[in-house]
């Protein structure tokens, strides 16, 4: 009997986990359907990981209709301009033979560059696929670029614009506007530029971190968040707080700790590399190397032993070359990287 375990590669699992995303939004499971996709689910970790990353960009396109429905009076919305998405819904819903075609179409929306939804002036959402980055200039000269497996929604008006960072990472090069403050949301917290270029990244689901590369910025949060006291910073009106973040200054909120730290220039360009394709280490340990490395990518990465992850590594690599990383590394430290199975690496002492 053969012991050799055939794993399913990626894009398996990106058509059967659309295929589950299409199920949910076609109406609900039965009871042996739920059991079925819970099975699924738990099968690979790389299932649950590609259904939540299909799950939330599809969420967040049924927000933005249903506010520009909201929003708009009834007499005076004009014939929405349907996406090729929107066209093939019921048609996809009808009928289940359909459902392959409805696994590619969302999987361009996941794995695609940008998304426009042109349903209202001013609203867009935009995403990048694990592995990619972009540039993208809003429509009042600010410059946005998108980190890996990141997912933002914007909303320009007169008044004001709101960028809303649902995952991931992004950094504003922000055209100052007394008249149109311009604020990044993310998770309970509120960055206000004050005309700067500036990161935000979202490590979790409310874990923060702000690092200023030039100008300033305002983060506000909720009350009793981030344990502040009144020497760190300020109140707003709503017994929230408030904290100034200067031009090399990092602001790193986790859990219900809040920390503001010096960053030399050297750092910032560092941290900064990611813009051009790159990522620069500097004596971190192998397991927090691994951990970054893996945001650029689908496959999974292993590693064998403590003694392996406390190693340190240096150098600069870039995003798209998983495998010159990995000759670099087997080069640099005494380990071994083998690949079982596709989508799989193992890093073990040598």
């Amino acid at each position: 009997m053969s012991n050799i375990v055939r794993l399913k590669t990626q894009t398996q699992i990106d058509n059967e986990a659309a295929v589950w995303t299409w199920r949910l939004d076609s109406g609900g499971l039965s009871a042996a359907e739920r059991g079925e996709l819970e099975a699924w689910l738990r099968e690979d970790p790389r299932n649950r990981r590609t259904f939540e990353e299909l799950s939330l960009t599809w969420s967040a396109l049924d927000r933005l209709a249903e506010r520009a429905q909201e929003s708009a009076p009834a007499a005076e919305l004009p014939a929405p301009r349907r996406s090729p998405l929107a066209a093939l819904r019921p048609a996809l819903r009808a009928r289940k033979a359909y459902w392959e075609s409805a696994a590619a179409v969302v999987l361009v929306i996941a794995l695609g560059t940008v998304l426009w939804i042109n349903r209202r002036p001013g609203m867009q959402v935009m995403s990048t696929a694990v592995g990619q980055h972009r540039r993208v200039t809003l429509g009042d000269g600010t410059q946005l670029t998108l980190n890996t497996d990141t997912l933002l929604e914007v909303k320009l008006t007169a008044q004001r614009r709101d960028i809303y960072l649902r995952r991931g990472e992004a950094h504003f090069g922000v055209v100052h506007d007394a008249t149109r403050p311009f604020f990044v949301h993310v998770a309970d917290a509120v960055v206000r530029d004050v005309g700067t270029k500036f990161e935000v990244r979202l490590p979790s689901d409310r874990d923060i971190d702000v690092l200023v590369d030039e100008g300033q910025v305002e983060v506000r949060g909720p009350a009793g968040a981030a344990g502040l006291t009144g020497t760190d910073a300020a109140r707003d009106g709503n017994d929230g707080w408030v904290r100034a973040v200067t031009a090399g200054e990092q602001l790193s909120i986790a859990g219900p700790n809040l920390k503001v730290m010096s960053v030399s220039p050297k750092q910032v360009a560092d941290d900064l590399a990611w813009r051009e394709g790159a990522l620069v280490f500097e004596g971190e340990p192998l397991s927090q190397a691994l951990a970054e490395v893996g945001r650029y990518t689908r496959t999974r990465i292993v590693l064998r032993g403590p003694d392996v992850a406390a190693l340190h590594i240096s150098g600069r690599f870039k995003t798209d070359d998983l495998a010159g990383f990995f000759r670099a590394l087997q080069t640099a430290l005494p380990v071994q990287v083998s690949r079982p199975a596709p989508g799989l690496v193992y890093v073990a002492a040598r």
